[in-house]
């Protein structure tokens, strides 16, 4: 199980490494799916939007202004948690998706849509 971030589905401005780095946990994950399908190993990755963690809540310190604009990028109107993610990373894990492997979960509260 990988986690990348919607970085790793969309590109955005001002953060190029960030942005490379993301795509590139995303092909990493199908690359590594399909060489190890054969042994009936499952990879895939989550790629959760704006979640509130430290890293989103030290940006919120330096740029306290800028939460409700990206807040209204959310179709759903507010942050992911940590939880959700968690979640997630436990069905994609579970006996439940046995038969998916190189695939990318969007956690973004619609925001990719």
């Amino acid at each position: 199980m990988n986690v990348a971030s919607l970085a790793g589905l969309r590109a955005s401005g001002n953060n190029i490494s960030y942005v490379a780095s993301k795509f590139a946990v995303v092909g990493m994950t199908k690359a590594a799916a399909l060489e190890y399908a054969k042994k009936n190993i499952r990879i895939n990755a989550v790629c959760p939007g704006y979640t509130d963690t430290n890293m989103l809540r030290q940006l919120l310190e330096v740029k306290p202004d800028i939460e409700d604009k990206l807040k209204s990028h959310i179709p759903m109107g507010r942050f992911g948690k940590t939880t959700e993610v968690a979640t997630a990373i436990g069905w994609l894990a579970s006996d439940e998706t046995q038969f998916m492997t190189g695939q990318t979960l969007a956690l973004d509260g619609g925001t990719s849509l």
